[in-house]
């Protein structure tokens, strides 16, 4: 089966043309009035906000990872088995409770 044939009978655009959506969700013709505004919930702007303050902050600790480095170069640094063991366990626990 061709695809062009298959979204003719399904109802979708032919092929070369597209919609443009509209920021609830939906479809609106390509050429909108420009007279239309959108306004953004709070919640919106507070999920902006959240974003910019998520992307400032470094993935990494390197204070965290100085310290470290230094406490295995001076052989301070114990791992804890029996710690990383229950970690472990714990997040085998979780990903099998969250089975279907």
């Amino acid at each position: 089966m061709k695809i062009d044939s298959a979204l003719k009978s399904l109802g979708g655009p032919p092929a070369g043309e597209t919609k443009a959506r509209s920021p609830q969700g939906g479809t609106t013709a390509a050429g909108a009035a420009a007279g239309e505004k959108v306004q953004l919930s709070s919640l919106s702007s507070s999920l902006q906000k959240a974003e910019a303050a998520i992307a400032s902050t470094p993935a990494i600790d390197r204070g965290r990872v100085d310290e470290i480095r230094q406490a295995i170069s001076e052989g301070r640094f114990k791992v804890d088995a029996g710690r990383i063991a229950d970690g472990l366990i714990d997040s085998v626990r979780q990903m099998l409770a969250g089975r279907p």
